[in-house]
């Protein structure tokens, strides 16, 4: 009972103090809250608890459900098709080069998966800095792209993992195929209804809301998307995105509801999944051989082979800006733990590897953020 008391108290003082540490370091909250979480899982003050594991796991589930709400599917839809061609070109060379590095570097086929991660959360947050800027613009559109063939890849990989490749693969992808199609004419009947009858969707979510109604649908629909993806066997966070789809996409007149969803989950629910993420991280794995350089070279290659696709957009957006792009890109810190953890959990990759892309995603994000500060004032001084 001590212990448990110890983990709750812990947990609190990290999620109360991370927020002063990253705005005196001058980073975001994330990695400082992994930081934390390894340093006092070192001490001993983070223990491995059942609950803990379900919450942290809710957290990532609702991670994915705020990236989704960043992703509007009609805007989506209606990108120019010049746009569309270099999104897929962008996406294109870097599955090229993930796949390239690790046949040359004998490093397996999850590395294909791992390496071209794209996760448009911490994205979201630049915008808050630098405002809507066009850039930023198109990496959001991108980077949504991105993150749904991530998350495909994701949902595909995991069940290969489970399974391997045999016939309980070949269920999972049929399940997968008979799944998106029962979406898309779900959204394609939704978006037939709110056309033809549009008070349905302010009946649903009204403007002048007293009993919470946005929150109560938008968690109905959070927790019956991954009941499905649950029930079918499929990857849950995959569930969880598109139920973050939904809200912008048919629910337009609540401009404030993504910020809502978000300001509760970064408030409670996500900060416990990096915390636990960090306790699981042993710091005593920073004296294993190799594991610091291999950790650096995961980070650069990643950063470098999204700058240089980013140049496919530099027609539309300048040399300084489609490398902003890239970097922007350059930070998939949850879809790579994640994956990171269920590669390791399956045995697909060792301990080493395992711990080098948790401290690769934190040197990604410091190193980016750094990176996109000096390229943006270097810009600005040049009058770019």
């Amino acid at each position: 009972m001590s212990d448990n008391v110890v983990l709750i108290v812990t947990i609190s003082i990290i999620i109360i103090f991370s927020p002063f540490f990253a705005r005196l370091l001058k980073l975001p909250t994330t990695p400082i809250e992994i930081i934390l979480g390894s340093i006092f899982g070192y001490i001993g003050f983070l223990h491995n608890e059942h609950l803990f594991e379900i919450v942290a796991e809710l957290g990532f589930l609702y991670l994915m459900f705020i990236a989704g709400t960043e992703i509007n599917l009609k805007n989506t839809l209606k990108t120019p098709a010049s746009i569309m061609k270099k999104v897929t070109l962008y996406l294109i060379i870097l599955y090229t080069f993930s796949i390239s590095i690790s046949l040359y570097l004998d490093l397996g086929k999850i590395f294909m998966v791992l390496l071209p991660l794209i996760s448009v959360g911490l994205v979201a947050t630049l915008s808050k800095e630098y405002g809507k800027t066009p850039w930023l613009t198109l990496s959001m559109t991108a980077g949504g792209i991105g993150e749904v063939v991530s998350i495909g890849l994701l949902t595909l990989t995991s069940a290969a993992l489970q399974s391997g490749f045999s016939l309980g693969l070949i269920k999972t992808i049929f399940a997968l195929l008979i799944f998106l199609l029962f979406m898309f004419l779900l959204f394609r009947a939704m978006e037939l209804l709110f056309w033809w009858f549009p008070e349905v969707s302010t009946s649903l979510m009204p403007l002048n809301d007293n009993k919470e109604q946005d929150i109560r649908l938008s968690m109905g629909i959070f927790f019956l998307l991954v009941g499905a993806m649950l029930y079918l066997n499929l990857e849950l966070a995959f569930g969880a995105f598109l139920a973050g789809i939904f809200i912008p996409t048919f629910f337009e007149h609540k401009h404030e509801l993504p910020e809502k969803l978000a300001s509760y989950g970064f408030g409670f629910l996500i900060p416990i999944f990096f915390i636990h993420i960090g306790s699981s991280f042993h710091l005593d794995a920073l004296i294993i051989e190799g594991l610091i350089s291999k950790a650096v070279i995961i980070a650069l290659a990643m950063i470098v082979m999204r700058v240089i696709a980013s140049l496919v957009f530099i027609k539309e957006l300048g040399l300084a800006d489609s490398v902003l792009t890239g970097l922007s890109h350059s930070m998939p810190l949850t879809l790579l733990i994640a994956m990171a953890t269920l590669a390791y959990n399956a045995n697909s990759i060792d301990e080493l590897h395992y711990y080098a892309f948790i401290l690769a995603s934190l040197f990604q994000v410091i190193a980016v953020m750094i990176v996109i500060k000096l390229v943006n004032n270097y810009k600005l001084a040049k009058g770019l």
